[in-house]
């Protein structure tokens, strides 16, 4: 299965909400990337942070896990949406 852009979006704003809502979690993405609270705001319109959100998400098969059965997704459901997003193509090294 593949992602449209608008279909990627939405379930990476679907992640986003899912860690904004996750207290103990939030601070350690806040750390990781260097966001602010602010950068969560501006962020949700911009693909190429959406994109971020994803990528630390799918770090650990547990925050995919809960992510997923909470939204009901498949657990591939993450990384498919983050191959659609800016940088989140495959790297062929050859």
């Amino acid at each position: 299965m593949s992602y449209s852009v608008e279909a990627a979006e939405t379930l990476a704003l679907q992640a986003l909400s899912w860690l904004a809502g996750h207290d103990e979690l939030m601070p350690v993405f806040l750390g990781a990337t260097g966001a602010s609270i602010e950068d969560l705001k501006s962020g949700a319109n911009d693909p190429a942070f959406l994109g971020s959100v994803l990528d630390f998400i799918t770090m650990d098969d547990q925050w995919v896990v809960e992510f997923c059965d909470l939204h009901k997704l498949d657990y591939s459901a993450p990384m498919m949406a983050r191959q659609t997003l800016p940088g989140g193509g495959q790297v062929h090294w050859t």
